[in-house]
């Protein structure tokens, strides 16, 4: 599996927003797209979140995608900053 992580800082008033349009996605479905999350962390100011896909490549496919830019500019909207990304490779995982 592979997948990035990233912190979102969310503009003030624009967090509502920002979910409506995460909801948006479910719609669209991201090419080998296994499971996404985003958390609301109690020790900061910023949003956390999570992308898993079955592969890098079906990640590079998905992140190359048109629709996929399109999603990144409406997210922009309601961010301060661009999100910081780590990308990598999930050694290990569970689900219950």
């Amino acid at each position: 599996m592979y997948g990035t992580i990233f912190t979102l800082k969310v503009k003030s008033g624009h967090e509502e927003p920002l979910l409506d349009l995460f909801k948006s996605y479910d719609q669209d479905r991201p090419i080998g797209g296994l499971a996404w999350f985003v958390l609301n962390a109690d020790s900061k100011e910023e949003w956390v979140g999570v992308a898993v896909f079955a592969s890098k490549e079906e990640y590079v496919a998905n992140a190359e995608r048109p629709e996929q830019h399109e999603n990144f500019v409406q997210m922009m909207e309601h961010l301060e900053s661009e999100p910081d990304w780590t990308d990598g490779e999930f050694l290990i995982g569970q689900t219950y």
